[in-house]
């Protein structure tokens, strides 16, 4: 869930690389056009910052921008929560409460993590997107808005249309046009720039007069590194790093990406042995029993030998970040880190 929010409020995405300006000029163009957009992109690249500029630079730039987070409610409230509820329609419904689409009504809403949406709510999505008309949970009057709907996601829908756990014709009306926003490992040379504009802040909010700026060392190794956790990665570990310098006059020289580095820390568990291998004969369970066990078994084994990290897991498997986390998805293995299934 977020408050709602001015888009001119928003911080400006900041960067000269040659792929962030091809983003950028998107936007540009797709802002002015009275229609669904989705940004797409990794964790961490700042897809709430896009769509903020989406509706800064829309004709809409004055009116309401009011963001919501789908994965952060269950399926019932996310129904409340976007098209309000009337008084007594679920215990503890008190009085009517207006939703995100009505507080948004000739202004823009952005939706996070819509992949996390529920088939209900996806149908109720449909029909406010196509006809600008939705009930409140609980009422029968059909009420009129005028919302342009800004969505977001990390996952690849069109794999989860086509495997049925997203709606297909609500994918097309939300991807009038996609945006994606470039990992930051594409644009390395945005790094100094944004490196320098984090630790300038984080050098602000611990009171102090001025940053000296990075060693060569320490440049080297954030523009090295390679970011998983793309642009919020980055901003943690300059500003962990800032704040434990030991000095406030010589440049930053230790870059601290691994906050969990420590000779005391606890054992790290051990990778896991080779897979274990498919039995001669028929397999149990049948073919698509067999072949789903194994996959889950490959899937849980890369994550625990890249220690839970998404990116570098899908670079083992020979996966793209987006094939890996719809593989994980179908396996019901995107929430907290379980065993394989049994084969």
């Amino acid at each position: 869930m977020a408050r709602l929010a001015n888009p001119a409020e928003l911080p400006t995405p900041i960067g000269h690389s040659p792929a962030f300006h091809d983003m950028l000029a998107h936007v540009s163009q797709a802002a002015p056009l009275n229609r669904p957009v989705l940004v797409i992109g990794e964790r961490g690249t700042g897809k709430e910052l896009v769509a903020g500029r989406l509706a800064l630079l829309s004709p809409r730039w004055s009116a309401p921008f009011i963001k919501l987070n789908c994965a952060a409610l269950p399926d019932a409230l996310l129904d409340s929560e976007l098209f309000g509820h009337e008084a007594g329609s679920f215990t503890g419904a008190q009085r009517r409460r207006p939703g995100r689409f009505e507080l948004a009504d000739k202004g823009t809403i952005f939706l996070d993590e819509i992949a996390t949406a529920s088939a209900s709510v996806q149908e109720k999505l449909l029909r406010v997107i196509e006809y600008g008309s939705f009930e409140r949970v609980g009422g029968s009057d059909t009420l009129q808005v005028d919302v342009r709907v800004v969505a977001a996601t990390n996952v690849h829908l069109p794999d989860l249309a086509a495997n049925g756990k997203f709606r297909a014709d609500l994918l097309d009306r939300l991807a009038f046009d996609v945006v994606t926003v470039p990992p930051l490992r594409a644009r390395r040379d945005d790094i100094p720039l944004l490196a320098d504009h984090f630790a300038t802040r984080m050098t602000s909010e611990l009171g102090r007069d001025f940053f000296p700026g990075f060693t060569d060392r320490a440049l080297d190794t954030l523009i090295r590194h390679d970011w998983p956790g793309n642009v919020r990665e980055l901003r943690n570990a300059v500003e962990r790093s800032v704040y434990r310098m030991a000095g406030s006059e010589k440049k930053l020289g230790t870059i601290i990406l691994d906050p969990f580095a420590s000779t005391h820390a606890p054992a790290r568990q051990s990778a896991p042995g080779p897979a274990t291998p498919m039995p001669e004969g028929a397999p149990v369970g049948g073919f698509e029993t067999a072949t789903r066990a194994y996959e889950a078994r490959l899937l849980q084994g890369a994550l625990e030998s890249c220690r839970f990290n998404q990116a570098e897991a899908a670079r083992q498997l020979g996966l793209s970040y987006y094939q890996f986390r719809h593989h994980l998805r179908v396996h019901g293995m995107l929430g907290e880190p379980r065993k394989a299934a049994a084969g």
